[in-house]
């Protein structure tokens, strides 16, 4: 009887240790169907290595890059499957980082990776240095964002050399391997003409085509997603810009500076043609520029950005169209799928449509810590609606009991990224610390804890 029940024993024990293991040997995700409430740590690790997923097992898989979208239901619009988005991708590539630092990966499985994804940005069409905003992930050629839009795309160029910097800075004193891909990186990063891109003037501009020039006409003015674009313009060491170009392009020469009160809570910039805009306005730049302590003239960016997703939350909360599901626990207005289609949702009654964007509140979670986990936890206490498998989907309407299984690489990437951030600022203290980055905020006139 006592060899039997032994026997049962170690059987358990056996069935318990493999159940705590994934199929590569890693710690599975923790239950979270057992009844019991999961801690603050262990949800965020949930999530993060969900939405880490994404840029991992659901890859492009010729390219290694971030696919533009995802679609559970493996519908996709014009079958573009294999189209992979270039900043997207640069979230996706800092979340890499993340995950082999937390063991969700090996080193030697990340390293492999970013050997892949270096090797195809190394062939793949490129304008003047800048990367478009598409590319065909079989081929490596463009594939337009519109008629005019198949050329270089400067802002998503810039999210995307924000994660190649911040991996720079993870493989530059590693292994000779490491070294090699840091090598790489630093090349891509020298061969971006950002002075091409002024046109000439002391702006910079979005788009240039081979086709259409200059005809797409953007030129870049502040403040919205696109901080990084000009920091990194300042920082390049072989095409870099002047300041004057930061204070006259960006900063109108000063006219940036609007005071402005929104849900009575004070914002001191001016916000491209709104009040306040959508909230991933507070995320893209922040990614790799740490906020904590980064100023300028013009602003305090952690108090600024903090302010900016307070007003979205409030809104939320207020919720002037009585849209059903808003409130404390479940608020956050970004650009992302929607009952429209696809729309930047603000916080205002002509740009609410009643969609909530899981990004918007957890991606915040730098800026909003408890507020942010207030979100995590209501969304996944429904998660049967709003989980999938590579973490929240992109976005949702209780009013309209709207439940679409689909996600967009630019939506999911800031949530692995700030997560991580938020737990151990990892990606930040990468970026802050390359020696580019660094001499390019100086020369910008900022300050930050991270300058040395």
């Amino acid at each position: 009887m006592k060899q039997l029940q032994k026997y049962f024993f170690l059987i358990s024990l056996l069935l318990i240790f493999t159940n705590c293991k994934s199929t590569s040997g890693k710690l599975s995700d923790p239950e979270i169907n057992t009844g019991k409430e999961i801690s603050d740590g262990a949800l965020l690790d949930s999530v993060q290595k969900k939405t880490f997923n994404y840029f991992w097992d659901g890859a492009e898989p010729t390219s290694g890059m971030a696919r533009e979208r995802f679609h559970e239901d493996g519908v996709y619009p014009e079958n573009d499957k294999q189209i992979v988005t270039t900043g997207g991708s640069g979230f996706g590539i800092m979340a890499i980082i993340a995950a082999i630092d937390r063991g969700y990966i090996t080193r030697e499985e990340g390293l492999q990776r970013m050997s892949k994804i270096v090797t195809f940005l190394e062939k793949a069409d490129r304008f003047h240095g800048a990367f478009p905003h598409w590319w065909d992930g079989e081929t490596g050629k463009v594939k337009p964002f519109g008629q005019k839009d198949d050329g270089g795309d400067l802002v998503e160029t810039a999210f995307l050399i924000q994660g190649l910097l911040a991996t720079y800075q993870y493989y530059v004193n590693g292994t000779e391997p490491e070294k090699e891909i840091a090598a790489r990186i630093d090349k891509l990063w020298r061969a971006v003409d950002w002075d091409w891109y002024r046109n000439d003037q002391n702006i910079l501009y979005w788009h240039w085509s081979p086709n259409y020039a200059w005809e797409m006409n953007f030129p870049v003015r502040g403040y919205n997603e696109c901080l990084i674009m000009y920091v990194l313009a300042a920082s390049s060491p072989t095409h870099g810009v002047s300041a004057e170009v930061y204070h006259e392009g960006w900063a109108e020469e000063g006219a940036i500076v609007s005071p402005h009160t929104v849900e009575n809570i004070s914002l001191n910039l001016r916000y491209q043609g709104t009040q306040v805009g959508p909230l991933f306005w507070a995320h893209y730049s922040f990614l790799g520029l740490n906020p904590n302590g980064l100023k300028d003239k013009y602003a305090d960016y952690f108090e600024e950005m903090k302010n900016y997703t307070l007003i979205n939350r409030a809104y939320c909360i207020r919720n002037p169209k009585n849209f059903k599901g808003y409130g404390d626990d479940c608020w956050g207005l970004t650009a992302s799928y929607s009952t429209i289609g696809y729309a930047a949702h603000s916080p205002n009654e002509k740009d609410d449509y009643g969609v909530i964007s899981p990004t918007a509140a957890l991606s915040s979670i730098v800026y909003t810590p408890q507020y942010s986990m207030q979100v995590m936890r209501h969304l996944y206490a429904m998660k049967d609606k709003t989980f999938g498998s590579y973490g929240f989907y992109d976005a949702f309407s209780e009013t309209d009991n709207w439940y679409p299984k689909r996600y967009l690489a630019i939506d999911q990437g800031p949530i692995a990224v700030m997560i991580e951030n938020y737990r151990s600022q990892l990606l930040w203290k990468l970026f802050m610390s390359h020696p580019d980055v660094q001499n390019g905020l100086k020369k910008l006139g900022f300050e930050s804890p991270s300058l040395k």
